[in-house]
């Protein structure tokens, strides 16, 4: 069906003040009465739709260059004419195009979902990634830069998100090259980091950003560093979600072993944050490359032993909801404590010597059974 689009500055749309004087120009081509055929407000985005939003920018660049108004424009301004207008369009049709497909919606749920359990394994090493090359803060920027990908809605605003990250890392890895003696880094080198650093940033609709950016973008964008660039992430989003013990150079027990805990992991810290984990979960290993732990009485204790520097990023939100779980159990102790009139620091005194333990042991049944008994002055007799 064909129908008419009125272009139009709209507030919700971040356009330059020149891509809309340029948007007014073509406005002016409508207003003569150029018959546009136009892309339908919603659909299910496919290859055929990419190809229609494909040719209907085509035919939009002719018109515009054949327009007396364009005439002696130059080759930059038709450019960014062009840029304005793709911006305008897939910004309009965004809600209609981007992840409107339950299986697209399925599809980066599995990948997010695959991507919280690898983050709290996976290591530079267990990708092959050289040591000399290994610079995990600085990846910390690049990661950032992938993230902000679900912030914009145009294709073009997008694929800057992943040029930002994926040049971060080149030039990272072009540093090394020159300040040390490794040669100068090559794709074997720059997938594997890219990867890395795609499941430290966890980027939201993974899947549905690349294939919008693939069906939507101008494909005479898509050449060269972009291509490279775009080419690599894809093949990064392929790799993590086909990941397994072989990928890691890991053994099949020890893979699957690795992501029950961290799914175990994840749920204790979403439903109820612990301080200590139960050792018969994990046969008192964890898959944690980084930090080390107290094991007592079959319990584990994260981070007790871990330095400042032995934390990753993720380990923030973790700690977070341990130190609130610690201090409400803390509190409701204490607070325990108090009504039965014992003294804190008198029951840790008692507990490192035996003899006083068996005592205050005794004097906490007695309380516990004097505070009963005046909860139940008497028992009722029943029939």
């Amino acid at each position: 069906m064909d129908m008419a689009i009125a272009i139009e500055a709209d507030s919700s749309v971040d356009l330059s003040w020149n891509c809309l004087l340029l948007l007014h120009r073509i406005s002016m081509i409508f207003s003569i009465g150029f018959a546009i055929p136009l892309l339908p407000i919603s659909f299910a985005p496919s290859k055929d739709e990419g190809q229609r939003v494909q040719a209907f920018l085509a035919r939009m660049e002719t018109t515009i260059k054949e327009h007396p108004l364009w005439a002696h424009a130059a080759h930059q301004e038709i450019d960014n004419a062009m840029e304005g207008l793709e911006k305008f369009i897939m910004t309009k049709l965004f809600d209609g195009t981007f992840a409107s497909s339950s299986e697209d919606v399925k599809l980066d749920q599995e990948i997010s979902e695959k991507i919280c359990l690898l983050q709290h394994f996976v290591t530079p090493d267990q990708l092959d990634v050289p040591r000399v090359l290994q610079n995990e803060a600085s990846w910390l920027f690049a990661a950032k830069e992938l993230q902000k990908i679900n912030s914009f809605k145009a294709p073009r605003d997008k694929l800057h998100c992943i040029m930002n990250c994926c040049r971060i890392i080149n030039n990272l890895l072009l540093e090394i090259s020159m300040t040390t003696n490794h040669k100068p880094a090559g794709a074997d080198d720059f997938l594997p980091i890219l990867i890395f650093t795609t499941i430290k940033a966890n980027p939201p609709h993974l899947h549905s950003n690349l294939k919008f950016i693939q069906l939507f973008r101008k494909h005479s964008k898509l050449v060269s560093e972009v291509e490279y660039y775009l080419t690599n992430l894809i093949s990064a989003k392929t790799f993590i979600a086909n990941i397994n013990a072989s990928s890691l150079s890991m053994d099949e027990s020890e893979f699957h072993k690795n992501m029950q805990l961290a799914r175990s992991t994840n749920e204790m810290t979403i439903n109820e944050p612990s301080a200590m984990v139960h050792s018969s979960e994990a046969n008192s290993s964890t898959p944690r490359s980084h930090g080390k732990e107290i094991i007592a009485k079959d319990y584990r204790y994260p981070f007790m032993e871990a330095k400042a520097q032995d934390l990753r990023f993720e380990d923030v939100q973790k700690l977070l909801g341990l130190y609130k779980h610690i201090v409400t159990k803390y509190a409701a102790l204490s607070d325990a404590l108090s009504r039965l009139s014992i003294d804190q620091n008198h029951l840790l005194l008692a507990l490192q010597n035996p003899k006083s333990k068996a005592k205050m042991k005794e004097q906490i049944d007695k309380a516990i059974n004097n505070r009963t008994s005046r909860m139940h002055p008497f028992d009722e007799e029943t029939d």
